[in-house]
């Protein structure tokens, strides 16, 4: 006679299975609380500080804004390169429109918020009416912008007396924590909004996973992807703001440095969350394990290369494990097609 007592039986397989849903879903929340606690162990007097979440959240608030800058596109399978190559013109024009020609700081801004999305929407038409690559045509608009930010500043620094009121767009702080840190979280459930529960994030993602079924089904593809590129390039010139605000210079050196680690955290946020598939919250998880593993090399004494190579290996790593994600779910919608 069985006992009503009896220990549940444990089947090995489940527990593969279930493990093997889970971990991709929640691989890198995880991953980036267990390098917080190592650094924290290793570093217990500098890591687990207020000064250093202020220091990481401040350094890191516009390679966040790229990445979702970046992300928009990706929802279509489309790539932004100009969210490295814009942000080097939008910080200088920003602070030369106020030095230079006399325009209020927010004037000013306005003014750069709208040539951001006047060059989204170019890039959107080389694209979407051109039939350019993505990732060719938004390189030679990139590399245009860049000469561009060159010949406005002569290569020279642009800098000159800020109102205080647009230094502390950056400078600000609500809560003991840098007010850009609110930015982003105020960008992000925009977005979230957007993507999950709105009619226009279930047609970008459509259009992102079949251009030609979107297009049967009544979607204007042309029109949702030149939109997407446009929300690109409008957070890229915020991100530009924003770097303005807190250099208080401008210099056609400044800005190309974020794009590697804006595109690292896009691509990180399509392995998380909602794996295979490019969404804000995988992307801020992805830019949170950046900054995190960065942060905690450079305490513990990193060359100054380490952040390039950080970059690079784990952009490898997320677009080999994107890749496997996609072909994993491909195979199980072949085999559960093959059982119906």
């Amino acid at each position: 006679m069985k006992s009503d007592n009896a220990a549940p039986v444990i089947n090995p397989s489940v527990l593969s299975r279930d493990f093997s849903r889970l971990l991709p879903v929640y691989g890198m929340p995880v991953l980036m609380l267990l390098l917080i606690l190592f650094f924290s162990v290793l570093l217990p007097d500098t890591f687990p500080t207020l000064l250093n979440l202020n220091s990481i959240l401040s350094d890191k608030v516009i390679i966040a804004i790229l990445a979702l800058a970046a992300m928009i596109p990706m929802l279509t399978n489309k790539i932004d390169l100009t969210v490295g190559y814009g942000i080097v013109l939008w910080h200088i024009l920003v602070i030369s429109l106020q030095t230079r020609y006399g325009f209020s700081w927010p004037a000013a801004v306005l003014v750069v918020l709208a040539a951001g999305l006047l060059f989204g929407f170019l890039n959107g038409l080389l694209v979407e009416m051109a039939k350019i690559d993505s990732f060719i045509a938004t390189l030679g608009t990139g590399t245009v912008i860049y000469a561009l930010a060159l010949w406005h500043s002569g290569g020279r620094q642009v800098f000159g007396e800020l109102p205080d009121g647009f230094i502390q767009l950056n400078g600000a702080m609500l809560f003991g924590l840098p007010v850009c840190a609110f930015y982003v979280m105020g960008l992000a459930l925009v977005l979230w909004v957007v993507t999950e529960f709105l009619p226009i994030g279930r047609f970008l993602y459509a259009i992102g996973a079949n251009p030609r079924a979107a297009e049967l089904n009544g979607i204007p593809s042309r029109r949702y992807v030149i939109g997407a590129f446009m929300g690109s390039g409008l957070l890229t010139a915020v991100a530009g703001v924003l770097l303005a605000s807190k250099l208080q210079i401008g210099q056609a050196s400044v800005g190309l440095e974020f794009l590697l680690p804006a595109l690292v955290g896009a691509f990180l946020g399509s392995t998380t969350i909602r794996p295979g598939r490019v969404n804000v919250w995988g992307t801020l998880i992805g830019v949170g394990v950046l900054a995190v593993g960065i942060a905690g090399i450079q305490q513990l004494g990193g060359a100054f290369f380490v952040e390039p190579l950080f970059n690079g290996v784990t952009l490898l790593l997320a677009i080999g494990i994107a890749g496997f994600s996609g072909r994993r779910r491909t195979r199980v919608r072949n085999t559960r097609s093959a059982a119906n």
